[in-house]
């Protein structure tokens, strides 16, 4: 087992404990909420009492952390990987006690997302972040490939297991308001993981210098750095051109006239269990072949274009079907080993070990921002024209940004080694 775990990049036992939990903390905190709302979206509706737009207006508030990422990377910097976590973990907790004991109205759930759109704003770069440090100096691809890879694992095993107990006895409503109190109470038992196997990284100053002062210094330090915009644009557009994925089961439902169930099942593959099987290749050629997970981003994003190219090409007459679900899979697959590693690339962007809460707090800011428009724009096209030229739109659009997303990984390439070669080119000696 010690053997196994060296191998994949970590030196001790404890160190991949504590990798193990940095990354199941950012799974089980989000597990009695929001990782229902693609399976059991209707159900977290009747057991909330709300409707639509309310819980649209939820989702808007709990995404509202993109605006806190910049500030939360003095948050980062300032205090510990450990305490983070824990003290992130206990408010979830506390707010989904609350909620199940005391059902509220709308306008206290709608304080509630508040808190947890702020609170998720610090939490998900000091995941990202105790990713990095528990991950030691090598081997970031297979860290955070085995991140996405676990993380997926999880909800798809945690959502399945409700499913399956519902089937088994039925009273779907009372299964799944018990499948909310215990995954809220498995927070408990992580809080003491997180505290027994993660080491307090406590930020290191002068004597006399003070912590306040030294974390904002190093946010503006990594703010300044062209390295980590590069990394974070990239990880960008590697986010924007995965929404674009989410519309490859309406695409084949309305240009192939897929069932429900067809398209299910279908969905369950490509944006399920192909993110799981992903994020573990991504890791293992980061590390192992491209030896750089900003090369390996960039061979995933050239990938991705090819796909969507082809896809664009591809004829959409009856005969067609399979060809391009074929297409659609590799898509998801390229998409996925990018996806794997997105934060990675930051990781990678030559950051002081004092600032890398920062700095995932600035990559997180970059590649989840175009939440904010890509799903309006998308719908945007698929309401204003018609279904073949509307699809084709989204998939020239990702085409465009994945590229885009090449184009940027390659340039932050040419800059680190350039600063590679400053570094080791030996100065001047006066005459």
């Amino acid at each position: 087992m010690k053997r196994m775990i060296e191998k994949i990049g970590f030196d001790s036992n404890k160190r991949f404990y504590g990798f193990l939990s940095v990354v199941m903390s950012g799974q089980i905190i989000y597990s009695a909420f929001e990782a229902f709302k693609g399976t059991f979206y209707n159900l977290l509706l009747d057991v909330l009492q709300i409707d639509n737009t309310q819980m649209g207006i939820l989702f808007t508030l709990i995404g509202s952390a993109m605006f806190f990422y910049i500030p939360a990377g003095w948050v980062n910097n300032r205090f510990s990987v450990r305490s983070i976590l824990m003290s992130s973990l206990a408010v979830r907790f506390v707010s989904m006690m609350f909620i199940i004991l005391f059902q509220p109205e709308f306008t206290v759930l709608a304080i509630i997302a508040g808190i947890w759109g702020i609170t998720d704003a610090i939490f998900w770069p000091a995941v990202v972040n105790g990713v990095n440090l528990m991950s030691g100096d090598k081997n970031k691809g297979m860290a955070f490939g085995l991140l996405e890879s676990i993380r997926r694992a999880m909800e798809m095993s945690m959502n399945a297991a409700i499913v399956g107990i519902m089937a088994l006895i039925g009273g779907s409503i009372l299964v799944f308001k018990g499948a909310i109190l215990f995954y809220t109470l498995l927070i408990i038992p992580m809080i003491f993981l997180v505290w027994k196997y993660v080491p307090n990284n406590q930020l290191e100053v002068k004597e006399g210098e003070s912590k306040n002062k030294a974390a904002l210094q190093g946010l503006i330090h990594v703010l300044k750095m062209p390295t980590v915009w590069l990394a974070a644009l990239t990880s960008m557009t590697v986010y924007w051109t995965y929404i674009t994925l989410i519309y490859t089961v309406p695409y084949l439902q309305a240009v192939f006239g897929l069932t429900t169930s067809q398209a299910a099942m279908f969905g369950i593959i490509n944006t399920g269990a192909m993110g799981v099987i992903a994020g573990l290749v991504a890791g293992t050629l980061s590390d192992f072949l491209f030896k750089s997970s900003t090369k390996m981003m960039m061979f995933a994003l050239g990938l991705t274009a090819l796909c969507l190219l082809a896809t664009i090409l591809m004829p959409k007459g009856e005969g067609m079907l399979m060809m391009n679900i074929i297409l659609l899979m590799c898509f998801s697959f390229s998409i996925f080993l990018a996806k794997g590693i997105i934060l990675a690339p930051v990781a990678e962007a030559g950051v002081p070990a004092q600032c890398s809460g920062a700095a995932m707090s600035v990559g997180s800011f970059a590649a989840y921002a175009s939440v904010f428009w890509a799903y309006a724009l998308n719908g945007w096209i698929i309401d204003t024209f018609d279904k073949i030229e509307a699809y084709q739109m989204i998939f020239g659009i990702g085409l465009t940004v994945s590229s885009v997303g090449m184009l940027c990984a390659g340039v932050l390439l040419i800059v680190k080694r350039r600063q590679q070669n400053q570094e080791v080119s030996p100065e001047p000696v006066a005459s």
